[in-house]
Order: structure tokens, then sequence, then C-alpha cells
């Protein structure tokens, strides 16, 4: 699906506050190490932790409360209207707050597929919350790889694209579950943001 808009950020409206709480409560809460759909239901052994992280490696806290909900939720309608989207979405899985330490990344993906869940529906908007300045990591880029060409053209010099612009704290950044994106590695300091996925029934 080729479109207009890949992606939709809203700049530095999360206020430092509300991000602050929302570290410092999750902080508070069971640390799990992150996984990918291949590995996500099952006690891993040494070798298929190693092979999990050759793919993804960041730390994360599962968040289900109100409060959040409520500050995020209107940037995820608003985009999905100001994109020119207008994907039927009617249901939130909980906030994925990820950590990003040293050496800490995740490799190129995307967040949604064919497969629907249990209830029938598919992932349809992704978010990123930038919980942390940029003065306080280094490394951790979000990238895009928007893939609206020829395979024969392919060139990471020219079609990988950084979100710049969700550098700053409180940027929110809302994109189409099917987009191939990644997080490169922090190489000082730590970061934290917070991640929601959308569902609706599939695509007609």
């Amino acid at each position: 699906m080729n479109l207009t808009n890949y992606y939709w950020c809203f700049k530095s409206v999360l206020t430092p506050r509300f991000c602050d709480e929302v570290i410092e409560y999750a902080n508070s809460q069971k640390e799990v190490m992150a996984r990918t759909g291949d590995y996500a239901d099952k006690k891993l052994n040494k070798e298929e932790v190693k092979n999990l992280q050759l793919k993804r490696k960041s730390d994360l806290v599962w968040l289900n409360d109100a409060w959040i909900y409520k500050e995020i939720t209107p940037y995820v309608k608003k985009a999905n209207i100001n994109a020119g989207w207008n994907f039927e979405w009617d249901e939130s899985e909980q906030f994925q707050f990820t950590k990003y330490k040293l050496n800490q990344f995740y490799d190129w993906h995307c967040d949604s597929w064919d497969k629907t869940y249990g209830n029938g529906k598919i992932r349809k908007l992704s978010v990123t919350c930038q919980l942390s300045d940029q003065t306080e990591y280094k490394g951790g880029e979000l990238e895009f790889d928007f893939r609206n060409y020829d395979p024969h053209m392919r060139d990471e010099l020219h079609h990988v694209q950084q979100a710049k612009n969700v550098l700053t704290k409180g940027s929110i950044i809302i994109f189409p579950s099917f987009v191939w994106h990644r997080v490169k590695p922090v190489t000082e300091g730590t970061r934290y943001s917070l991640v929601l996925w959308n569902l609706g029934k599939p695509y007609k």
C-alpha cells in the first residue's frame, strides 16, 4: 500500500511532567526481557535467547492504565484523520514501556501481518511516544524504510529515513503498523519510550 504520509508526528505535545511520571511509574513495575512474535509465549533456553537478541535486545514493562490512554488516544485519532489514513480501529493493546540501554536495539521489523489475533483483528496504527530527551542518550535512532519502490532500486542511503522530529521529549509519532522500522543501538545513556498498537478488523 503506497501512502502520501507514512507517519504523522506531534512534536513535544506531552508535558515533561507526564513523561517523567510514566518513567517513574514504569520503573517501579516488573521488568521483562523484550521478545519478538516467534519467541512470545514460551520458556526460552540460552540458545533461543541468544538468537532472539540478534534481532531485538531491550527491556520492557507492560502498562494498562487509564490515565495513560486518556493522554495518548486523542493523538492517535487526530493523526488517523490528518494523515488521510482513516483506518477503522476500535481497540488498543497494552502500552509497552521500553528501555533501550547501552548496546540495546530492535532491528528491522513491522508490527502487523495479515494474521489476525484471537479477536479477529489486526494491528493498524502503531504509536511511539518519546519519553527521554535527545540529550539524555546517544544512538537509539528510530528509522523507517518505506519500501514503496521496486526491489532493484533499493538503496538504504536514500530510502531509509530517520524520524528526527520525534527526538524531543514528549513527542508522539504514529504510523501504519505495516510500515518497516527499527531502533538503532544505544551507544550512551538510556532511551525510554512508550509504544502502543491499535487494532481493527482486517482491511477489505
